[in-house]
C-alpha cells in the first residue's frame, strides 16, 4: 500500500502539467472565439469596452425584414439537399452492397474525388461548363446556364459534392447485412416488399438518417457553391450573409455574430440528432457468428446499374475535372476546344508572376503547420480522454468535438471577435498566424477522433506493464503509445493537410493584406477575368491533395505490416 501512495501523487502531478496546458491551448483555440461571438450578439460595444444595451442587436438582427428569409432559404436548402442526396445515394449504395456492380472499385474511386475537389473550384468548373458559350455548347451546342444560375442548380452542385456520404454509409451497411435475413424472411411467407420494409430497411435505417443528417450541416455549413453560384441565382444563405456583413461597408458585427449563433445552432441541432440517433436508434441481430455476405449477380439488370454508375459518376466527378482541367490547358475560352488553342502557359504563369508561387508555398507552409500542431493536439487531448481518469475528461471531449459541429464561417467570425481587440497586448491578427489557428481549429477534430479510434486498441496493460518497469510518461508515449497510433495519426494529419491547403472561407475573411492562399488566388483569378490562371491552381490543388491522401493510405498500410 505504501508504494502506492508514494507512486501514485508522482502520476497524477505528471498527468496534470500537460493536461493543463492541453485545456489552456484548446480554451484559446476553441471556446474563446465562441466566447467572443456570445459576447458581441449580446453586447454590441463589447469592441470599445462597452456593455450597455444588451441584446438590441438580437432585436435589430431578427427584425430586419431579410433575416427570416435567409433562415427559411437555409433550411429549405438543407433540406433539399440532403433529401436528394438520399434520393441519388441510398439506390446506388443498395446497389453496391447488394450486388456484384461491375467495375464497382473504379466507381468508389469516382465518388471519393468530390471530396478532393474544392467545392468552389467545383462550383466554378460547373459554370465554365453550363453557362453560355461554354463547354457543354461548344460540344452539344446548348447551355444550362438557366438551370445552373437558380434554386435548383445551386442544390444540384451542392448535391454531387455530398451524396456520396450517403452512398458509402448505405453500401458499407448493406454489405454487412446482406440479403441473408431478407431471404429468410422470404422463406417464412414473408412478400419480397415486406421482407425488405420490416427486415432489411431496419438494419440501414440509422445510416440512412445519420448520414441525411450529416448532408444537411455540410449544405448549411459550405460557403463555396453558394458564393460562387449564389448571387447569380439570386440564392441567399446564411453562411454567405455573414460573410457579407464582415467584408460589405458598413461592417455590421454585432449582426454577423447574431447570424453566427444561428447558423451554429442549426448545425449543432444536426449534429446533436446525428449522435443521437446513432446512440438510441440500433438494430442488431442476433444471429450468433457473423456470417461473410456474397453480393448477387445482377442477371439482365447488369447493363442498366452500370449505366445509371456511369451517368452519376461523369456528371458528379468527371463533368467538373474536365471543364477545370479544359480551362488550365487552353489559351483562351474564346478559342474554343481544339489542338491549336492548348498551352501549358497558365502553369508557367504560376511561376512567372510570383503570386501563384507565393500563394503555393504559403498554403503548403500553412497545412504543414496545421497538420503538425493538430496532430499534437490530437494525440495528447486523444490519450488524456481515453486513457486516463482525470477531471475534465467529458469538457476537453467536448472541446475537441465542437468545432466539427461548427460552420467554418463561425469559427472565423469568432477568431475575428477575438483577437482584433485593442486590450490584447500581442494579437496575431492581421498575420498569417490568424489563418494558423483557424485551420488548426477547423481541423482539430480528426486527429483526434483517429487517435482516439487507435488508442482503444492498445490495451492498458502495455502501459501499465511500462509503467511498472520504470518508464516515465514520456517514454511511455514515446514508445508505446506514439507508434501503435502512428498509422491512425499519419492519415488523419494528411487528411488534414489535404483540406487546410485549400480552405476558402476563413482564408477569405482572415487573410491579411499580402498574403495569399491557393484558394484565395483561384477566387481573386476567376473575379479579374484571369480563369486559366485560376483553373491551373485549381489541378495543382487536386492533385497535391489527392497525392497526400495516397501517401498517407500507402503510410498507413506500410505500418500496419510492420506492427
Amino acid at each position: 500500500m505504501k508504494t502506492w501512495k508514494t507512486v501514485a501523487p508522482v502520476r497524477l502531478l505528471s498527468v496534470s502539467l500537460p493536461t493543463s496546458a492541453l485545456f489552456l491551448a484548446l480554451g484559446l483555440l476553441v471556446a474563446l472565439p465562441i466566447g467572443f461571438i456570445v459576447l458581441q450578439a449580446i453586447f454590441p460595444g463589447i469592441n470599445t469596452g462597452s456593455f450597455s444595451h444588451p441584446f438590441v442587436s438580437f432585436g435589430a438582427t431578427l427584425n430586419r425584414s431579410d433575416t427570416l428569409p435567409l433562415l427559411l432559404s437555409t433550411l429549405r436548402f438543407g433540406i433539399v439537399v440532403a433529401l436528394a442526396s438520399v434520393l441519388i445515394g441510398v439506390p446506388l449504395g443498395a446497389l453496391r452492397g447488394l450486388f456484384r456492380v461491375p467495375l464497382a472499385r473504379v466507381w468508389d474511386l469516382l465518388f471519393l474525388a468530390p471530396f478532393l475537389i474544392p467545392p468552389y473550384l467545383a462550383a466554378l468548373g460547373w459554370m465554365l461548363l453550363l453557362q453560355p458559350h461554354g463547354y457543354l455548347e461548344q460540344v452539344a451546342g446548348v447551355n444550362l446556364g438557366h438551370f445552373l444560375f437558380s434554386f435548383k442548380g445551386v442544390v444540384a452542385a451542392m448535391t454531387l459534392n455530398v451524396f456520396p456520404i450517403v452512398y458509402f454509409s448505405v453500401s458499407r451497411a448493406l454489405a454487412a447485412v446482406g440479403l441473408r435475413l431478407t431471404d429468410v424472411a422470404r422463406i417464412f411467407g414473408a412478400g419480397p416488399w415486406r421482407s425488405v420494409m420490416r427486415v432489411t430497411l431496419p438494419l440501414i435505417l440509422p445510416a440512412i438518417a445519420a448520414s441525411a443528417l450529416l448532408t444537411f450541416t455540410m449544405a448549411i455549413e459550405e460557403f463555396g457553391i453558394p458564393a460562387a453560384l449564389g448571387h447569380r441565382a439570386g440564392v441567399e444563405l446564411l453562411v454567405t450573409s455573414i460573410e457579407q456583413r464582415f467584408s460589405d461597408w458598413p461592417i455590421d458585427l454585432s449582426g454577423a455574430s447574431v447570424l453566427s449563433l444561428l447558423l451554429a445552432v442549426l448545425a449543432l441541432t444536426a449534429f446533436f440528432a446525428q449522435h443521437r440517433l446513432l446512440k438510441n436508434r440500433n438494430f442488431e441481430t442476433q444471429s450468433g457468428k457473423p456470417v461473410a455476405t456474397t453480393p448477387r449477380e445482377l442477371g439482365v439488370w447488369r447493363w442498366p446499374v452500370l449505366i445509371v454508375f456511369g451517368v452519376i459518376a461523369g456528371t458528379a466527378t468527371l463533368a467538373p475535372l474536365f471543364a477545370i482541367a479544359a480551362t488550365a490547358f487552353t489559351r483562351t475560352l474564346s478559342g474554343g476546344l481544339n489542338v491549336a488553342n492548348l498551352t501549358l502557359g497558365h502553369f508557367h504563369a504560376l511561376w512567372r508572376d510570383g503570386d501563384g508561387a507565393a500563394a503555393l508555398t504559403s498554403s503548403l507552409s500553412l497545412a504543414t503547420l496545421t497538420a503538425l500542431i493538430t496532430g499534437a493536439l490530437g494525440l495528447l487531448s486523444a490519450w488524456t480522454i481515453v486513457k486516463t481518469r482525470i477531471r475534465g475528461r467529458a469538457l476537453l471531449d467536448a472541446l475537441t468535438l465542437m468545432p466539427h459541429a461548427l460552420p467554418g464561417v463561425v469559427v472565423g467570425v469568432g477568431l475575428i471577435l477575438t483577437w482584433n481587440q485593442s486590450f490584447w497586448p500581442a494579437t496575431p491578427y492581421n498575420t498569417w498566424g490568424i489563418l494558423l489557428l483557424a485551420y488548426s481549429c477547423l481541423l482539430l477534430p480528426y486527429p483526434v477522433r483517429y487517435a482516439s479510434a487507435a488508442l482503444r486498441q492498445i490495451s492498458d496493460n502495455l502501459e501499465a506493464a511500462a509503467r511498472v518497469h520504470g518508464a516515465s510518461a514520456s517514454q511511455v508515449m514515446r514508445r508505446i503509445v506514439l507508434p501503435l497510433t502512428a498509422p491512425a495519426l499519419i492519415s488523419a494529419m494528411l487528411i488534414v493537410f489535404a483540406i487546410a491547403s485549400r480552405e476558402l472561407v476563413n482564408s477569405l475573411l482572415l487573410a491579411p493584406s499580402g498574403v495569399q492562399t491557393v484558394s484565395i488566388y483561384i477566387w481573386q483569378q476567376f473575379e479579374q477575368g484571369s480563369i486559366g490562371d485560376g483553373m491551373a491552381m485549381g489541378v495543382v490543388t487536386v492533385l497535391t491533395s489527392g497525392s497526400m491522401l495516397a501517401i498517407g493510405a500507402h503510410w498507413s498500410r506500410r505500418f500496419n505490416n510492420a506492427l
